[in-house]
């Protein structure tokens, strides 16, 4: 027998409102809803307005994540004036972008998602104690130290850009602000301090270590080769995932999308695991077959959104926002739009970056066992082992004498697009100007991809399809469920911009 029911609980434990209806047959999730329930209405907001005003509005889109916003708008202009910034701005703009995400992960990590391990629907598990000791909410030892180091490693965006959140520092044409050696050196220092705690703590290893980790074998002997990696957070979590059974749900779609991540300057000696422009490149997956991305697939539909109608799906430079909500739309039951890409739903994170970028750890977890809340969350965890080299390098390169600014020139008409990876997986700025004014601008964030409703056909967004399958012990106390949707790191403002 088959009922309804509607989860209102904070699933996203982040930022915004987030509703789920499952319909649950024999206590397994037959289908699912994902329900975006609040409307902001930044695209609308910022017509009419000046060039670079969005530079300083969009950041507000969001607390956490404000400066993948800003580089996104930073970006998009650039476009438009067809400017290039000097080397030593793309890498002062990368070290935010980088602390931002390594706070970012590791917070969700730690705080939103692990706090479920600690669920008394676990209490029967053998590791259940050790959970409890590690990740209870305010508690937790692991809790309390992430919150202590990730607050350190974001000071390196308040040295580089004045402040944090929402920072205004990046310009068209590059940052206004130039590093002294004295603020370098102290860049330099935190992010010691926080490799070391990260090592220490986190990996129980050198990154070196576990960069060598190529394949779920690999990972397995990483496991039980020493008691400082078994008894690490990243072991524990390895352990504790198995035993609860998150390797065996939340698969979604099987597509996966990135924007590309972290422009290569032209001079430095960084390199990423692809020949690429970027650090992680861009690219669009099926499972762990990857093709080169194409800008002009990515569409938004409103089917099922709260939006006045239009046929099939838009490109973002031909996209509406029209909100239209009565109560009477039927099928309508979203403030977020779906984005597709190629008319796919395609999910997009840590775990699609890690796939595109071809990195051999989650190609083989992937191509053995498929996607799962396990693999989702370990590409989360382990992120800033790419992301910790080359922060150090770029601080390293990064001169005195450097310049920071090329002038984009006025900046009266066009269109261009600010594409980039966020904490939380692809976001896209699309922009165009008319007579030196904002004519038209629209954003698809990470979220909007992973949290989208049902699209012009009636498919079901990624969390959407991720949920179908999962099993419901307890219906007043639905874990299962927050652990599929919390391995997406919900941001609910950004998807309801």
């Amino acid at each position: 027998m088959s009922r309804r029911i509607n989860i209102e609980v904070p699933l996203n434990r982040v930022e915004g409102d987030l509703e789920v209806r499952l319909e649950i047959d024999e206590g397994v999730v037959a289908d699912a809803w994902s329900s975006g329930v609040m409307y902001r209405g930044f695209e609308n907001m910022l017509v009419g307005r000046g060039v670079l005003d969005g530079l300083v509005i969009t950041p507000r889109i969001c607390g956490i994540c404000s400066t993948a916003h800003l580089t996104a708008a930073a970006f998009a202009l650039e476009a438009i004036a067809d400017v290039k910034p000097p080397c030593d701005a793309v890498r002062v703009r990368n070290l935010s972008l980088m602390a931002e995400q390594a706070q970012s992960d590791l917070r969700h990590a730690f705080l939103v998602f692990a706090a479920d391990f600690a669920n008394p629907v676990h209490k029967d598990s053998a590791l259940y104690a050790e959970a409890v000791r590690r990740y209870e909410p305010l508690k937790g030892e692991t809790a309390i130290e992430v919150i202590q180091q990730t607050k350190r490693i974001i000071e390196i965006i308040a040295i580089l850009g004045g402040q944090w959140p929402h920072s205004s520092y990046m310009v068209p044409g590059g940052t206004t602000s130039i590093p002294s050696s004295a603020d370098l050196l102290q860049c330099r220092h935190l992010l010691q301090r926080y490799r070391d705690w990260y090592e220490q703590r986190i990996l129980g290893c050198p990154l070196e270590r576990w960069l060598s980790v190529e394949c779920a074998a690999d990972l397995d002997a990483w496991l039980e080769e020493s008691p400082s990696q078994r008894d690490s957070d990243l072991g524990f979590y390895i352990r504790v995932a198995r035993d609860y059974g998150l390797d065996r749900i939340g698969r979604g779609p099987g597509y996966f999308i990135s924007f590309g991540s972290l422009p290569l300057p032209e001079d430095t000696e960084v390199r990423g695991r692809q020949p690429a422009d970027r650090l992680f490149p861009a690219g669009f997956a099926r499972g762990v077959e990857v093709s080169e991305f194409s800008p002009d697939q990515v569409t938004e539909h409103v089917a099922h959104s709260w939006f006045l109608d239009y046929d099939g799906g838009k490109h973002p430079f031909d996209g509406e926002t029209r909100p239209f909500a009565t109560g009477r739309e039927g099928k309508k039951y979203s403030w977020s739009k779906a984005p597709r890409y190629g008319d796919l739903p395609s999910e997009t994170g840590p775990l699609a970056e890690m796939l595109v970028a071809g990195h051999p750890l989650f190609t083989d977890l992937v191509r053995r066992d498929g996607p799962s809340v396990f693999t989702r969350q370990l590409a989360r965890m382990v992120r800033q082992a790419e992301l910790i080299p080359a922060m150090e390098q770029w601080i390293c390169e990064i001169t005195g004498s450097g310049k920071f600014y090329k002038s984009p020139g006025e900046i009266v008409c066009g269109e261009g697009a600010g594409l980039v990876g966020a904490p939380r997986g692809a976001l896209g700025h699309w922009v165009k100007v008319a007579d030196g004014k904002i004519s038209q601008y629209q954003i698809i964030t990470p979220t909007s991809w992973n949290a989208s409703p049902r699209d012009s056909e009636a498919v079901r967004g990624p969390w959407e399809e991720a949920l179908v399958g999962t099993e419901v012990k307890d219906e007043e106390n639905p874990v299962e469920v927050g652990h599929v949707i919390r391995s997406f790191d919900a941001c609910l403002v950004c998807t309801v911009h």
